[in-house]
């Protein structure tokens, strides 16, 4: 009929194992680094490529002032 205790667990093993293996393939730093796709012409900060453009806009008031959004993200032209 069913399995007993003893093949619940070894499945569940199984199952844990196979699991922490391929959770185990690295780090997300090297993907994050890919996903910083959004750049400041200004002073080369890189931003992920999920900033909205409100994030971009109050980076260009916060840190240049005297210069124009646009000259900081080309992108946000409309």
């Amino acid at each position: 009929m069913g399995g007993g205790n003893g093949q619940k667990a070894k499945m569940a093993r199984e199952k844990a194992q196979e699991k922490a293996k391929n959770a185990g393939k690295g780090s997300q730093l090297e993907t994050n680094k890919k996903a910083m796709s959004i750049q400041c012409k200004v002073c080369m900060q890189t931003f992920m490529c999920t900033t909205s453009e409100v994030k971009c806009r109050e980076h260009a008031e916060a840190k240049h002032p005297k210069s124009d959004v646009y000259a900081c993200f080309p992108h946000l032209k409309p």
